[in-house]
């Protein structure tokens, strides 16, 4: 199948740069902060060094985006998307919910991705057309249609009041049956498992969509920008099954640029 390959080089580089920033998780490891006062530590970079030294070795053509500065232009509209832990809060509190996520782009298409939540020892992939798994397991979003049996996760609440619909917010969540933040790899992943029916992203990047994106996708649910679009590049995103839609529509529909005119149907 087309891709295989990469896919399965994903999946390794994945479990051992998980393995790797484990052995960094201790008591001791001190982060430090980014410019935009996020945390990084010396997991982090030395899990995209060993990423991306893969792809180097294995795809020297193939270009490289990673969160900690990694950047190589693509000889042939290939590109692998690299954030070597998702979740560094965290990760340096000892959190089991953090991951690798490895997202592989051709000719600025998502067509592979893995998620690996090395803590929770569960590698989430797929690959375009060909499914979703969680191990072994083929992975399937749930049959809840309504808000009222759904679990909504929505990541950032600290972020929420910088949100043009942050005032309608509570009244919207309040209609669901659950709401849940776990983290944004998690809560996404919970979504594609079938164990939650929408997840809401309010800020993030390519690299912590790229892998997220397909997961989803393959497992039946739909990935929607807050302006209608469909793009990893678009800052902020929700997942969710597919009978949830009118529900997000509705949170974001009316404020300024929300599911603008040329993408909603």
């Amino acid at each position: 199948m087309l891709f295989e390959k990469e896919l399965h080089f994903a999946r390794s580089a994945a479990m051992h740069a998980g393995e790797l920033a484990l052995g960094y998780q201790t008591p001791e490891l001190k982060p430090e902060s980014k410019p935009d006062l996020s945390p990084v530590t010396i997991a982090d970079r030395e899990s995209e060094r060993l990423i991306a030294g893969r792809i180097e070795d294995v795809f020297p053509d193939d270009g490289i985006l990673g969160e900690e500065g990694t950047h190589k232009e693509s000889r042939n509209g290939r590109r692998w998307i690299i954030d070597p832990i998702d979740g560094t809060r965290d990760f340096v509190r000892g959190l089991p919910l953090w991951s690798v996520l490895i997202g592989f782009e051709v000719d600025g298409e998502v067509v592979a991705g893995v998620c690996n939540m090395a803590p929770r020892r569960e590698m989430y992939s797929a690959l375009r057309g060909a499914g979703s798994w969680r191990n072994d397991s083929r992975l399937s979003i749930s049959a809840i249609d309504s808000a009222s049996s759904a679990i909504v996760c929505i990541d950032g609440l600290n972020r929420l009041h910088e949100f043009p619909f942050a005032k309608s917010a509570p009244d919207w969540l309040s209609q669901f049956w659950a709401v849940r933040s776990l983290g944004g790899c998690l809560d996404a992943m919970l979504v594609a498992s079938g164990f939650a029916e929408l997840w809401i992203e309010l800020h993030a990047h390519p690299w912590d969509f790229a892998p997220l994106k397909i997961i989803a996708e393959e497992a039946g649910a739909r990935f929607m920008n807050f302006d209608g679009g469909s793009s990893i590049y678009g800052s902020d995103a929700a997942i969710f099954v597919p009978a949830l839609e009118p529900e997000f529509r509705k949170l974001v529909g009316d404020t300024p640029g929300g599911l603008s005119h040329s993408h909603a149907g």
